[in-house]
Order: structure tokens, then sequence, then C-alpha cells
């Protein structure tokens, strides 16, 4: 029975239409986070009354009761319960904390404790919560009842109760879905399938446990290798994703732990980090994105905390001291977990990183030791075929590497026919490695290769030829002094390959400034016009010419000079196009001239008129 006498209505010390109004719009991401506040409430206060009795067995019984019009939700646990004073400390007061009692646990316990607002995050789906609750300390059993108006009544009840405490709710119109069977069973696993204590659901109909044993690895992950079957399926169970590998996660202080499931395809730099994080056996974020190193790009992570602290919404983490710290840890054991990889198990190392080559390079960078470990296994695009690094190291030979993908395509070919070996170090951190390579292990033989390097294999002419070819010559280097190109004639491999375009450190940048002044103007190209002039006498580009081509050894020896020219123009030009440079608007003018020209000599020849002689 409960005496009317000693009802007495009290006000909540807020703005509680306001503050409602903030928990639905703008602190919670959805209404459905109020499940996670009443199994935070009851699993605090288990852990509570288990620190007063370490033998005491807790656990949380939800039920749904009344119509699918308007239905009812009660949840009851047998922790440690609430006294008068505790009701109007603890239940009434935002920005308070029951952590803070000696009874209860520290103020890291909830977060959301402290600022007092956990269980009336409730008011976005009911407008009436009611407490029923039993102290182990003694005292009448007592009955809270809140309402969204900002008031609230606490009653004496006559009869004792067992401890702990029951909340019920009553579903508020257009809510419904909220308190339905199925929906409540999928919000109580999704937030505590990790909760140490047994949570149960029923309704008139049905019953349901929430969350089976933990397993024995969540709370020493050093034993998860050997379960793999069992957290495999934990993690296609957690996150829907067919894993095949997994690398298990711990901190110095044992405080943090978990499981990174290494994606089973590529990912990409830009790719939304995603993990679910558990802060004391509660899900806080299934989307948490700052508690790995940025490298760690190709793992899902369920990580378990004790540790870090919350955002007020209780859906991430703040950017603090121990975040980063933990951020550290974590990584170091991804980065530990490869290294001893590469000693015991190359072969699963070595799939891992034909699948994730871009994070394993990025952490490469970053760590001298992890590279010292695996950079034999790193694959790289060569002109002897796309090898791993320990089959493209020989003693007895150089390693050269491009800086870009495009000094690379410009020189692959003749390289390949000096068999020269050449790395394309264009990728995304593959021209740093190797030059951390180069410094951290000097016998290696490696050295960055410009593009004006590969004329060291080319032949030069004899003497003979280049009297023969003189005057020829010194036409195409006057032909081609207004794109500020010197011409080189020498014998190279392939032979298919007509002339090879290279340039200088200052003539790029000034195919750089001559582009960029073109594209816009006023002031700016002006100032750009200044700077151009500084490199204007020293930026010199050059075209090798090949006389084992039978087409170059056919314009040195058998056309008529007047022809030469525009010849020289196109050849400059299908030298820039094949070596993937940017062509400014003189060039496509010459290279579209020359075009013309070759069709009128063409129809010329067609007609008879002549355009070549001997």
């Amino acid at each position: 029975m409960i005496s009317v006498e000693n009802q007495q209505q009290f006000r909540f010390q807020v703005n509680l239409s306001g503050m409602i109004t903030i928990l639905s719009n703008h602190l919670y991401s959805s209404p459905k986070v109020y499940v996670r506040e009443l199994l935070q409430n009851a699993t605090d206060a288990i852990t509570a009354r288990k620190h007063l009795d370490p033998t005491y067995s807790g656990q949380v019984f939800v039920e749904l009761s009344g119509s699918k019009e308007q239905p009812t939700m009660m949840i009851e646990d047998n922790g440690i319960g609430l006294t008068e004073a505790d009701i109007h400390q603890f239940l009434a007061v935002i920005g308070h904390s029951s952590k803070i009692d000696s009874d209860f646990l520290s103020t890291e316990t909830s977060f959301i404790g402290r600022f007092g607002i956990g269980l009336l995050s409730c008011f976005m789906v009911s407008n009436e919560i009611v407490v029923l609750t039993q102290s182990i300390h003694g005292g009448p059993s007592m009955k809270w009842c809140g309402k969204p108006d900002g008031t609230y009544t606490i009653q004496q009840l006559d009869s004792q109760l067992a401890i702990g405490t029951k909340i019920f709710l009553r579903c508020k119109p257009d809510f419904e879905k909220y308190f339905a069977f199925e929906e409540v069973k999928s919000l109580l696993q999704y937030y505590g399938i990790l909760l140490p204590y047994p949570v149960s659901l029923r309704s008139q109909q049905q019953q349901a446990i929430i969350n089976a044993e933990r397993p024995l690895w969540i709370n020493q992950p050093e034993l998860a290798n050997s379960r793999k079957p069992e957290v495999l399926a934990f993690g296609q169970q957690m996150m829907a994703e067919n894993f095949k590998d997994f690398i298990p996660l711990t901190t110095q202080n044992g405080s943090t732990g978990g499981i990174a499931y290494i994606l089973p395809y590529s990912v990409n730099l830009n790719v939304k980090r995603s993990h679910k994080v558990f802060l004391k056996h509660m899900l806080v974020s299934d989307s948490a994105d700052n508690i790995l190193p940025d490298w760690a790009f190709f793992v899902k992570c369920v990580i378990w905390t004790d540790e870090l602290q919350p955002t007020a919404s209780r859906e991430n983490f703040y950017e603090d001291e121990k975040l980063q710290l933990v951020r550290g840890e974590l990584g170091e054991a991804i980065r530990h977990a490869l290294t001893q990889m590469s000693l015991y198990e190359p072969a699963r190392l070595q799939h891992i990183m034909e699948l994730h080559s871009l994070s394993i390079n990025a952490l490469a960078t970053e760590d001298p030791k992890f590279l010292a470990s695996i950079y034999q296994w790193l694959t790289f695009e060569s002109t002897y075929g796309n090898l791993a690094l320990q089959e493209l190291i020989k003693e007895d030979q150089t390693l050269y590497y491009t800086n870009t993908a495009d000094e690379y395509k410009q020189i692959a070919n003749v390289a390949q026919a000096q068999s020269l070996l050449v790395i394309n170090g264009g990728y995304v951190y593959h021209a740093e490695i190797l030059e951390k390579l180069r410094l951290q292990f000097p016998k290696l033989r490696i050295e960055r290769l410009e593009p004006e390097d590969i004329s060291l294999a080319f032949t030069n002419i004899s003497l003979d030829e280049r009297n023969k070819y003189y005057q020829v010559i010194r036409l195409a280097d006057n032909t081609l002094q207004r794109f500020r190109c010197q011409i080189q004639l020498q014998r190279f491999l392939p032979s298919e390959v007509p002339s090879l375009f290279t340039h200088t450190k200052d003539s790029s940048t000034l195919r750089q400034l001559e582009n960029a002044k073109e594209s816009n103007s006023g002031l700016m190209s002006s100032i750009l016009g200044n700077i151009e002039k500084k490199f204007q006498d020293s930026a010199y580009s050059t075209l090798y010419l090949n006389l084992n081509n039978p087409m170059i050894e056919q314009v040195f020896s058998k056309l008529n000079m007047n022809m030469l020219p525009t010849i020289f123009e196109v050849l400059y030009c299908n030298a820039l196009m094949m070596g993937h440079y940017p062509m400014n608007r003189q060039e496509i003018t010459a290279l579209n001239q020359g075009i013309m020209q070759f069709i009128s000599w063409g129809i010329s020849l067609e007609t008879g008129n002549g355009g070549n002689s001997n």
C-alpha cells in the first residue's frame, strides 16, 4: 500500500522541457539511446552493490506489457538501490553525479551520471517516469514519479520491496516502435552485448536472453589467437563482415583491449574509419573514428575500455592525453603483430600486404623499425615487373627509382630495353619508402633516377656520323630554340622509340610557370612573367633522337631539308605527349600546323606534285 498522506511534490532544478528538446535535437543521435541509459543505470547499480559484496550476483530484467497502442516498459535491477536522500540528490539535480557518493564508484564510472541526465533521456519516449527502489542500506521503499512539466513526486511505500530498482515507462504517442519487442531486443543487444551481468527480456508472448556468457578472451585478448573461429564469428555478428583474420589489441595497463579485424578487401585512404567501442561494457559508439592511428584504416575494431572519457552524448570520446596514449598503444599492438608475422608467418603478412599495401606503406614511412622488418615484402612496379623488393635487390645491381609516375612512364621503355632496373616511385609512399631505405641501408645501392640520367645508357654516334649529320643537327637545334630545347642525336634501345624528351629541374619549373601564366591574366600573369625570366637562360630541355630508329635514320639521311623544321617540331611534340607532359599553346599550335602540313604533303604526293626528293 502507498500512503497518500506522505506524498510530497517537488520541482526539478532545471528547465526540463528545454532539456528534453536539447536531448532530442542536439545531444543524442536518436531516441533509442534511452535503452542505453536504462541499461547503464542498472549495471552501475549492480556494480556498486558488488563492491560491497563481491560474492553477489547481479542481473537485469526487462518486461514489456500493455496494448500495442499504449505499451509499457519495466526494467529491473537487483543493484544497490536508492534512499530518499539519494533520490533527491541524484534524480533531480542536473550536473550532480551518483558516482561521487562513497557507496558508488568513482566519478569515471558514468559520465552521464555526472550530468544527471541519463534517466531524463527517457522523457524522449515517455511522458512519465516511475521509479520504485529499495536501498541496500535499509529505510523505507520509495516511489519517485517524474513528469516533463518539471515536477516530480516522492512517496514512501508501506510495503518493503526487494533490494534494487524498477523503472516504468509508458510510451508517449508516435513512439510505439521503441517499445516493440524486436526493437527493444535489438537495442538491448546493440548496447549491452558485452555486459558482465545477464540481461533478459520478456513480453506476454515472447522472451529472450540478451547477452550470452562473455568469452574468456574479452578479458584476456591474448587468448584470442587460440580461439580463431569463435573470434571471427563474433566479428561477423558485431559488424556484419566475413572476416578471415584479426589482431588482438591490448594496452600496457590492461584497461583497454579489443580485436582488430583485418578487412577482407582493399580500402582507400579516404575511407571512413568505423570502430565499435564499449566503455565499461556498454557500447558508446559504432563509428568511432579517432580511436586508432590514421594509417590503420585496413582494420575494423571492437574495442572495450575502462579509461577513456566519453563526450556528453556518450557517442564518442574526448580528444585528450589519455585518448592519445591509448591510440598510440593500440597502434603499437598492430605494428608489433605485423612485425612478428614478418619473422614467423611471412605468408600471412604477404597476404595482408597484397590487400592493404597503402596502409602498410603508410606505417612503414612512419616507423623505421617496422620498415626494416617488412621492406623485403613490399611490392613495387618496375621495369622487371611487379615484384617484391626482395626479388629486385641484387648484390651487383643498383636499384634506381623515379620520383613520379610521369618520370617513370617517360623512361620505362628505354630503361627496360637497356636492362636497367627502375622502380616507379610515383605511387603513394613509394618514393618516400625507397628514400628512407637508401638512407637506412646504404648497402642496398638504391638511387634516385632523373629523366636526364637515362642518357647515360645511350651510345654516342661516331665522329664520322656527327660530321655527316652536322647540318641537320644544327637545323634541328635552331628549329627547337623557340621551345628552349636542344637536340642530341644518339643510339639507344628500343629502336621502336624514335625520340625521348627529358628536362632539368629548371626547365621543369619554367614549364610549370609558363602553363600557370597561360591560365592567369592581369597582375598574376605579370608576376609569373617576372619569375619566368630568371629561368630562361638556363632552363633548357633535351630531345634525344634515336638513330637506331628507321624513321629517324631516314629523317637525317634522305629527306628534303625544307621539310625538316616541321618534322622536328612534330617529333618534339610527340615526345612531349609520350612523356605525359602538358603542352602549352605554342606547342599545341606547332603540332596542329605540323599535322596539317603532313596532310598537305600527302595530298601533293598523291597528285604527283612532289614533296620529297633524294
